[in-house]
């Protein structure tokens, strides 16, 4: 050790920085050979699926009744009965308002007053033929004179049809006074009061009544949409395609699902040019009266498909409007893809395009996207997830 330190002090100063540098360096190349590669992330990895899945689409909808009959005075008069309250459930035949019956009554009496007079002048014009007609017989009286009194018999037969239906009208016109419930429904708004005057030719109506048993929903289609429809379902024509939709669900203003589900009967026949859409019609029994005439909602369409190829939505990102996920290629390489989104649930994607069948796909996309840890090339260790074993905890619907 001191021969070596005598030798390195008899070097020139040159010589000897050059040899301390170089057993510097020396020394760094082994600490950094000792240090080990850092290894690749264990992430979770699951295969895209094929499985028969259903997505659903929704449009705004209105509710109606099956009828909604609005409710009129045949008769003039002042209303001496309001019999039902607003929002009020009734019956069919029963009683909603009152119109004063007195004049009614009076017409009606008078009517059939008159039909008593042409009964009895019908009578006497009865007894003057058969008086005649022996007469007749025996050259007393002329031809002329049973004809003549024959035609008095007819003119007061006549004049007995007439006051019968003079009687009749003035009956029906005493039952218009008593306004009854056409159908079993709920009651609209009632702008009257007992004491107001109504007639035949006014403006409003007295109250609407709404028939709910069952309920009629409508909703439109853009022209788009419309077209999606008509290579969906199966059929020549597009009553054979609305036959061949499946039931359909109405999603409420609350955002909670009706329970009775309802099924598609109508198209109309052309687009609305204003907005560009056509209108459908749902209907939807209404047993338990939870649905009201102009209420709103969604009528939730399913389309239900044999093979959807399945993408958890966790497994992806989204960047400058595409969604992307992380493929995991040979040699187990990081590799990113675009979809294609043909329709999705809560927690999945369906996909047209971007992945086929069997494709590993990094399952934790969005969180190893903010950690920054992934980027195409990085090399990951694959944990293979099943997808049943997701589906468990996340089911597909």
């Amino acid at each position: 050790m001191n021969s070596l330190k005598s030798t390195l002090t008899k070097l020139p100063a040159g010589i000897l920085y050059s040899a301390i540098i170089l057993a510097v360096l020396s020394g760094c190349g082994a600490s950094q050979a000792k240090t080990e590669a850092p290894k690749a992330a264990s992430l979770p990895v699951i295969k895209a699926t094929t499985l028969p899945a259903t997505t659903f689409q929704d449009f705004s909808a209105s509710v109606e009744g099956t009828r909604d009959v609005e409710i009129r005075p045949q008769v003039d008069g002042y209303l001496t009965n309001i019999s039902v309250d607003e929002g009020a459930y009734v019956s069919k035949g029963q009683t909603l308002f009152t119109i004063d019956r007195r004049p009614y009554v009076e017409q009606l009496n008078t009517a059939t007053a008159n039909l008593q007079a042409a009964t009895a002048a019908l009578e006497n014009a009865q007894i003057n033929v058969d008086k005649l007609k022996p007469l007749l017989s025996n050259n007393v009286v002329s031809d002329v004179q049973l004809k003549s009194a024959e035609a008095s018999y007819n003119s007061a037969k006549a004049n007995v049809a007439q006051a019968q239906a003079q009687v009749e009208a003035a009956r029906i016109n005493l039952g218009f006074t008593n306004i009854s419930a056409p159908s079993d429904g709920y009651v609209g708004s009632i702008p009257f009061k007992t004491g107001s005057l109504v007639s035949r030719g006014m403006a409003g109506a007295l109250t609407t009544i709404s028939e709910v048993k069952d309920m009629r929903v409508y909703f439109s289609l853009s022209e788009t949409d419309f077209l999606k429809f008509k290579e969906k379902y199966p059929g020549n024509s597009i009553a054979e395609k609305v036959k061949g939709m499946p039931a359909v669900e109405l999603i409420l203003a609350d955002g909670s699902v009706y329970p009775e589900k309802g099924k598609v009967e109508i198209v109309e026949g052309q687009f609305d040019k204003t907005i560009g859409a056509i209108s459908l019609r749902a209907s939807f029994p209404n047993a338990q009266g939870v649905l009201r005439s102009g209420s709103t909602g969604k009528v939730r369409v399913p389309t239900l498909h044999a093979a959807a190829l399945v993408i958890p939505q966790e497994a992806t990102f989204e960047l400058q409007d595409k969604v992307l996920v992380y493929t995991v290629a040979d040699s187990n390489k990081i590799v990113t893809k675009p979809l294609t989104i043909s329709g999705k649930t809560s927690n999945y994607y369906f996909v047209t395009d971007g992945v086929k069948e069997g494709d590993r796909i990094v399952l934790s996309s969005q969180s190893t996207l903010m950690m920054g840890g992934l980027r195409d090339g990085v090399v990951i260790q694959p944990q293979m997830v099943s997808i049943d074993s997701l589906l468990k905890t996340k089911p597909l619907l």
